[in-house]
């Protein structure tokens, strides 16, 4: 999409493209089991609708419709009662099967007392919500996998651990898995190496990364300096990321999980949720690992800030112009959009294994120079 001046140049013009309306498909973490297992029914905006989480007497979480059937109340300002959420209107009872259980004022229940329920999922203390437009149930193949370290007597419990609503579609989002560059000038760290794999539901992003010295505050007395980290970043479908780091320190290596996942609110908003985990060694014990794993979701929270800061002052692009150091984005919108379509439209080319591994040879050494230079004002300032 080009337009020609008077001079004959031509300008690429910014092809905003239509913002879906459609919800991805796929599994969507909405928080942490324990936040929604209080004996209360708990309120969630997504996918367009509104929803309703509460726990069974035996502690199982289901996921409703949020709008009672009968006149429309809403379940989430409800209470619940044995094994059900009572709606505040009228006191409708609904089950996590959906069928309404018990109206005290009524002979009989209706037959066709249902309403909606999400498939849910439990695991490594998260609660994850399935959304499909068809309305299938979710293949066993696309069942997220177990995060190493979750749950583990060796491991610091999630750190951190935070939602932030974002006031932008979630593919601003998708986009970071290719983006190396924007780590330099956003987030203030150094990729020295970078590659992308897609097969299937999974995308995933190796990187590795040294410390910035010109940004970097200097290390505390005792405290031990960073050098670098190295991290296997994936999104296993739509919306769900787990990142094994293993940050190297000055002597010793530590291993971390960042949690980073989403879900939609609407088609313009969506919910960032994101905390990390630390595992315990022999220079890290429980109270240090605890404490790392603090600085660790501070600095973590930082990055996503300044990530929604862009966000909040750019265009949607559907035509980005792009140079060899950009890396495959148009691969990975292609990837994406397995999951806005219907499962009998999902093609070859959007599930076939692709690799891409950047050359990193002329960004780090304009990087470096960079730095150098950085420091180099900057000593002459302190000189």
């Amino acid at each position: 999409m080009t337009t020609v001046t008077n001079d004959g140049d031509e300008i690429r013009e910014i092809d905003g493209g239509a913002v879906p309306q459609r919800f991805a498909r796929g599994w969507h973490c909405i928080g942490l089991s324990r936040d929604f297992n209080d004996g209360n029914p708990h309120p969630v905006n997504a996918f367009g609708t509104k929803l309703v989480v509460f726990a069974d007497s035996e502690g199982k979480l289901n996921v409703l419709d949020a709008y009672c059937r009968h006149m429309g109340g809403d379940l989430s300002q409800g209470t619940v009662k044995g094994d059900s959420v009572a709606c505040p209107f009228h006191d409708w009872r609904w089950g996590g099967n959906g069928k309404c259980t018990g109206i005290p004022y009524a002979r009989r229940v209706p037959p066709l007392a249902r309403t909606r329920t999400w498939p849910v999922l439990d695991q490594d203390g998260l609660l994850f919500v399935y959304h499909d437009p068809e309305g299938n149930p979710p293949p066993a193949e696309v069942t997220p996998p177990r995060i190493p370290g979750a749950l583990a007597d060796d491991w610091t419990d999630w750190k951190g651990f935070k939602q932030t609503v974002v006031h932008t579609n979630v593919r601003e989002l998708i986009d970071n898995n290719v983006d190396m560059a924007h780590f330099f000038y956003v987030h203030g760290s150094f990729p020295t190496f970078f590659r992308n794999v897609f097969e299937g539901h999974v995308a995933a992003q190796y990187m590795n990364g040294v410390a910035r010295d010109d940004i970097r505050p200097p290390a505390r007395p005792g405290e031990p300096r960073v050098l670098g980290n190295s991290s296997a970043a994936a999104y296993y479908g739509p919306a769900f990321m787990i990142d094994e780091l293993t940050y190297h320190y000055d002597g010793f290596d530590t291993e971390a999980v960042l949690l980073n996942c989403h879900y939609p609110i609407d088609a313009d908003t969506f919910v960032l949720t994101y905390g990390v985990i630390v595992r315990y060694s022999e220079h890290l014990d429980p109270g240090a690992a605890a404490k790392l794993a603090d600085g660790m979701s501070t600095f973590i929270n930082k990055g996503f800030e300044q990530d929604v800061e862009i966000w909040r002052t750019k265009t949607r692009i559907d035509n980005p112009l792009l140079c060899e150091e950009d890396g495959p984005v148009y691969q990975l919108r292609r990837w994406y959009q397995q999951f806005y379509v219907d499962a009998a439209d999902v093609t070859p080319d959007m599930t076939d294994r692709f690799e891409f591994e950047l050359d990193t040879t002329k960004p780090v050494a304009s990087w470096q120079r960079e730095v150098e230079e950085n420091l180099a004002r900057r000593s002459a300032r302190q000189g």
